[in-house]
């Protein structure tokens, strides 16, 4: 607890020191210079424009620096930039000076994107932060706490998916037990079933071959047939003849 309240001392020490020489700079003789300075942290090209007259020329090195530190500006605020918001914010006189300090930028890793020529925009897929001020910091707070509040509404949803998961997982379980169980038992009683009806047609070999030669009795047996004796149709026949003549 100590330890947390001399680190806030030191803060507020540090920042009360850090404004007295903001303040020291902004009333002495750089006070023009200071102003450029905060223009390049926190302005844009336009700003400069617009107080040019109070500040120190800039050479055409430091103005395409500024000029890159604006598209950064805008592009913290929309991904899209249209050629002619970048042509009127960077006061530049055609698209081409205005897509070679778009290429410059992107070489000098300001901001990563793309040149829609034909629709005439930039789309911006990264860039760099520029310097906070200190009158941001509540709508950073702001933002941070929206971000933990929806990381909490996050969370929240994907525990419920968990134990979600957890309790169908429990189900499955059970239910393979079951059917596990089941199956066991199942496999218990055939073979108990196939032992017992192994056991009632148990025989000796022998005496089941006797059954199958030896008929059981009370069966009918079908006796062979006589044979007729030969010659009996033809001596008749004989007869019939020897009658007729």
């Amino acid at each position: 607890m100590e330890m947390e309240m001399q680190t806030k001392r030191c803060r507020s020490r540090w920042m009360d020191e850090k404004c007295r020489s903001r303040w020291m700079l902004a009333e002495s003789d750089f006070a023009s210079t200071f102003r450029l300075l905060t223009v390049f942290a926190y302005g844009t090209y336009a700003d400069y424009l617009a107080e040019a007259r109070n500040l120190p020329p800039l050479t055409e090195a430091q103005k395409n620096k500024l000029r890159h530190l604006s598209v950064v500006t805008l592009a913290a605020k929309v991904k899209c930039i249209p050629y002619a918001v970048l042509l009127e914010a960077l006061a530049l006189r055609n698209v081409r000076q205005l897509e070679d300090l778009v290429i410059e930028a992107v070489y000098a890793d300001v901001l990563r994107g793309s040149l829609d020529q034909r629709n005439q925009r930039l789309e911006v897929d990264y860039s760099i932060g520029r310097d906070i001020q200190r009158q941001d910091l509540s709508s950073i707070a702001q933002t941070l706490q929206e971000w933990c509040m929806g990381c909490e509404v996050v969370l929240s949803g994907i525990e419920e998916q968990v134990s979600r998961a957890n309790q169908h997982k429990e189900q499955q379980l059970g239910l393979k037990q079951q059917i596990e169980s089941e199956v066991a038992n199942l496999k218990k009683t055939i073979k108990v079933t196939t032992a017992a009806a192994a056991a009632a047609t148990s025989q000796d070999p022998e005496q089941h071959l006797t059954e199958l030669r030896e008929p059981a009795p009370g069966t009918n047996q079908r006796q062979p047939s006589k044979k007729a004796p030969k010659g009996k149709g033809l001596r008749s026949s004989a007869k019939i003849w020897s009658k007729s003549n």
